[in-house]
């Protein structure tokens, strides 16, 4: 997941509802088209997150149990996973930026 040109922000912010209708004239279709995108989101970061895990996996198991290791890029990319956005705020800034594609399936396009 890229998220070098995410400019969204750590932290909760307070947002005007009427933000959220202008692109689809229904608050509660943008509330469903924001969930289903920060599902995306966190299934895509869960998948990446788990490959990279996956190459340090064979390093955990070892004969002897009283042996930790430390793994100091596995350190790094838990850190840098914890320290991203939560995928609801990367969804909300993607839907402010129309950033996002969505369709209708009640509309017919002609």
């Amino acid at each position: 997941m890229n998220n070098t040109k995410n400019k969204s922000s750590h932290e909760c912010i307070t947002r005007n509802v009427n933000d959220f209708d202008v692109q689809t004239k229904n608050i509660y279709k943008s509330v469903v088209i924001l969930a289903k995108r920060s599902d995306q989101i966190a299934t895509e970061i869960k998948t990446e997150l788990q490959a990279k895990i996956a190459e340090y996996a064979g390093s955990l198991h070892s004969e002897n149990l009283d042996e930790v290791f430390e793994n100091r890029e596995q350190i790094e990319i838990a850190k840098y996973y914890e320290a991203m956005p939560k995928p609801s705020l990367l969804a909300t800034q993607e839907f402010i930026d129309n950033d996002l594609y969505f369709r209708d399936k009640d509309v017919v396009e002609e």
